[in-house]
C-alpha cells in the first residue's frame, strides 16, 4: 500500500469540471433567461425538470442515462454513428452526463441572478435604442455577474464529487473515466486507507478553497462602496 496515490483521476476531474462548467454556462444562460423572464404555463413543468437532479439519487439518473448512451437505443447509435466511438463508458459519455447532473446548480443561480434584475434597466436600455440582445450583454450581463460566479463555482465543486452518475455511465477506466471520487471508492475496496484519505484529503481541500473564494468574493462584493 502507497501513501502517495495516482494523481491522474484529479486531473481527469478538473478537466471534466472545467469543461462541463464552460458549457453549462453557456447553455443554461438562455434557458435561466427564458425561466426568468418568461410567464408561458410550461415555466413549472421546466423548472421542475431543471430541477430534478437535485432530488433523484444518482444512480437512478445514472441507470436511466446508460440506457440512453447504449450503442442499441437512439442517442447512442445517433454518437457512435457519428464518432465511431460508444457514450458508454467514455470521457464524452461522462460530459454529457455531468451537463444534466449539474444543471441545476447553473441554473438556478442564473435564473435567481436575472428575476433579480426587474424590468427597468432592460427597458431603459430599450429605450435609448438598445436591441434586445445588445441589452443583455451589455445591461443584463454585468449586473448579473455574481450569479454567473455562483453558477460556476456550484457547478464546478459538484462536478468534482459525482459519483453515483459517473460510474454507472463510465465505469472505471484509468486514464478515460476513471475519476477521483471513482479512485478513493477503489482505494477503499483494496483497503489501501492511506491513498483513500490522501485522495479524499485532496478533494476536501479543493473544494473547501473554491467555496471559501466564492463567498469572500460575494461578500466583498455585498459591501458598499
Amino acid at each position: 500500500m502507497s501513501a502517495l496515490p495516482d494523481l491522474a483521476p484529479l486531473w481527469l476531474t478538473l478537466r471534466l469540471a472545467a469543461l462541463v462548467t464552460a458549457l453549462l454556462l453557456l447553455l443554461g444562460t438562455p434557458l435561466a433567461w427564458w425561466l426568468a423572464r418568461s410567464r408561458a404555463r410550461l415555466v413549472p413543468l421546466v423548472e421542475a425538470l431543471t430541477a430534478l437532479p437535485l432530488v433523484l439519487p444518482p444512480t437512478v439518473l445514472g441507470f436511466y442515462l446508460l440506457l440512453a448512451f447504449n450503442p442499441q437505443a437512439p442517442l447512442g447509435a445517433s454518437w457512435l454513428a457519428l464518432t465511431g466511438q460508444t457514450l458508454t463508458f467514455s470521457f464524452a459519455g461522462l460530459v454529457l452526463a455531468s451537463l444534466l447532473y449539474s444543471l441545476p446548480f447553473t441554473v438556478q443561480p442564473l435564473q435567481a441572478a436575472f428575476s433579480a434584475l426587474g424590468p427597468a434597466p432592460l427597458e431603459t436600455a430599450a429605450s435609448l435604442g438598445a436591441r434586445p440582445f445588445d441589452a443583455f450583454l451589455t445591461v443584463a450581463l454585468p449586473l448579473s455577474l455574481r450569479g454567473y460566479l455562483t453558477a460556476a463555482v456550484l457547478t464546478f465543486a459538484h462536478t468534482l464529487g459525482e459519483f453515483g452518475v459517473v460510474l454507472m455511465v463510465g465505469g472505471n477506466i484509468p486514464g478515460e473515466t476513471r475519476l477521483i471520487s471513482i479512485a478513493i471508492y477503489e482505494q477503499v475496496e483494496r483497503a489501501d486507507y492511506p491513498a483513500a484519505h490522501a485522495l479524499s484529503a485532496l478533494l476536501v481541500a479543493l473544494s473547501f478553497a473554491v467555496l471559501l473564494a466564492l463567498y469572500a468574493v460575494n461578500r466583498r462584493a455585498g459591501r458598499p462602496a
